[in-house]
Parts: C-alpha cells; sequence; structure tokens
C-alpha cells in the first residue's frame, strides 16, 4: 500500500475557537460505559481523558458494585449506577439504564474495564445497533462485537472502532493475516462495514474506507494498559465538541500520541504510565494550537 493516503486525507482538523459566552452545554455530554470489579482504572482513566478533551460534561455509568471507587478517583465527572452480574460486571439488565442515559447523551463511548460475558454481548450488540449517537468502541466492546460479527454493520450511527491487532484479528477474523495487510484489510473493512477503524499500530492507522491516513505521534513508552482506555475518552469528547467522527479520531490519535511524546521527553519512556496521557494533553493541546497559530496566514 502507498503512502497516498496520507495527501488523500489532508491535514488535521481545526476546532474552532471558543466563544467568550461560552457555556458547558455547548461542548457535548460524553457518556461512557464500562468498569467492572477490579477493572474501574479503566473506566476512570476514560473519563478523565474526556474531560481533558473539552467535553462539557462526562457522565460515568458503571456497575452498582464499583461505582464508589470510580467516583472517588476524579471529582469532575458524573457517575451513574447500573444492575451488575454476581461477578460485578454490568448486567443485561442495564439496557434501559443505558438507553434512558444515552438519550441525554452527544456521544457515547464503550468498552473501558467492562470484561466478558454472554450478558455483555447481548448488551453491546442491541445498543450498537439501536442507538444513534456517535459511538466510541474499544477493549471489551470490540472483543462483544467480535462474537457477533454481523452486527458490525447494522450500526444505528456512526462508529468509531479503536482495536489494537489482539483485537483487531479476533474482530474481523483475520488473526492469521500477514502483518504488511492489516492497513489493507482495516481499510477494506471500514468501507464494507461503514465504520472508522482505528488500527492502534506503530503508525496508527485511521480510515473510513475511503480516506486513510497514519499518525506521527507517539512511542513505546505507550505501550502500556489503559493507554487505550484514555484514547477512548478523548476521541469521544473531541466528536462531542462537534468535531465529524473521522476527525475526531485523527486528532484524537495525534494528540494523544504527542501526550505521551511529551511525558516520554520528561519522565521517560519506561516510567510512562496511562495516567501520565492525561496528565500531558493540555500541554498537547496547547503545543498543537500554538503551531496552528504559527501556520496562519498574515492579512495585508
Amino acid at each position: 500500500m502507498s503512502d497516498a493516503g496520507d495527501v488523500v486525507a489532508g491535514g488535521l482538523p481545526v476546532p474552532e475557537p471558543r466563544a467568550a459566552d461560552s457555556h458547558k452545554g455547548h461542548f457535548g455530554l460524553v457518556l461512557l460505559v464500562g468498569g467492572s470489579r477490579g477493572m474501574a482504572g479503566a473506566i476512570a482513566l476514560a473519563g478523565m481523558a474526556a474531560l481533558r478533551g473539552g467535553a462539557g460534561l462526562v457522565r460515568l455509568a458503571v456497575p452498582d458494585v464499583c461505582l464508589d471507587t470510580v467516583a472517588a478517583i476524579e471529582p469532575s465527572y458524573m457517575t451513574m449506577p447500573l444492575p451488575s452480574d454476581r461477578n460485578g460486571r454490568i448486567a443485561l439488565a442495564a439496557r434501559v439504564d443505558i438507553e434512558r442515559l444515552a438519550a441525554q447523551a452527544t456521544v457515547l463511548g464503550f468498552g473501558p474495564g467492562m470484561g466478558r460475558s454472554p450478558g455483555l454481548t447481548a448488551l453491546v450488540g442491541s445498543l450498537y445497533t439501536r442507538l444513534e449517537q456517535p459511538m466510541v468502541v474499544d477493549a471489551d466492546g470490540l472483543n462483544a462485537l467480535a462474537s457477533r460479527p454481523e452486527l458490525i454493520p447494522r450500526a444505528a450511527g456512526p462508529r468509531i472502532l479503536t482495536p489494537h491487532p489482539g483485537e483487531f484479528g479476533r474482530l474481523t477474523g483475520s488473526g492469521r493475516l500477514p502483518r504488511e495487510r492489516w492497513e489493507e484489510e482495516a481499510i477494506r473493512l471500514a468501507d464494507r462495514w461503514g465504520v472508522i477503524i482505528v488500527l492502534k499500530t506503530h503508525r496508527t492507522l485511521v480510515t473510513d474506507g475511503r480516506r486513510w491516513t497514519r499518525n506521527t505521534t507517539g512511542n513505546p513508552g505507550m505501550a502500556t494498559g489503559g493507554a487505550g482506555d484514555v484514547l477512548t475518552g478523548l476521541i469521544a469528547a473531541l466528536a462531542a465538541q462537534g468535531l465529524a467522527p473521522l476527525d475526531a479520531a485523527r486528532l484524537g490519535i495525534y494528540l494523544h500520541g504527542l501526550a505521551g511524546d511529551l511525558a516520554a521527553a520528561r519522565l521517560g519512556q519506561e516510567s510512562l504510565i496511562a495516567s501520565d496521557l492525561v496528565r500531558f494533553l493540555p500541554e498537547a493541546f496547547r503545543q498543537y494550537r500554538s503551531s496552528l497559530d504559527e501556520h496562519k496566514p498574515v492579512d495585508g
């Protein structure tokens, strides 16, 4: 595959400046669904990234058994309890509650720390095909879809799937596909399914099947648990602020990697952890905004 896609995709999107009379309602409500007993940190990381990504409001819907833990990690997001099964995962009976919460949301995110069960497979499949808002699906949300791949083209609204190579193999049934064909397969399936695929590799590919681009930021220090959860929250926040799903994915990947580069420069790659990505997101945004200002045309 040639590098022509980098040219076709063009430059990164430019978020609109915030008006002086803005309020939180202008920047969207992100609803993130996930977490389970023992994996409360994953959904909390996604929530913190959505806050640092600029969403006006962030709500985390989590199993009732771990709500207090999730709520204690960060006071700036809201938490809502969902019915849980005996293993501390979201129960299938939570569907009604999630649909009610989703009706108020601008963008949805599913998967971080969710765990796996037959009930969750049914729950994710139902919501994926019923909810019309843009949805970022990661981690165990992807694993649930991998059990029902026939549902993937039946999305009720825009979908951003963010698999790493293992999840991509399970999702597509291409686990034995040679590495050099991963990107080709991602582009083909994004077009066939009508979704955006973010294939998280050394140079992450973002594609809707017609356009594609490779990311240029990031480093090996980001190969650490929770980094993908941060990305889920960040992309959801950008989409909630009005960016088109493809643009939200492209800019999210860039800023996520840039935050990782800034963190690695300060802390070293070996010591980088996922919460450092959240910590360095503000500086990543500042650098990005500064680079845009440097390339503005001068009047006159």
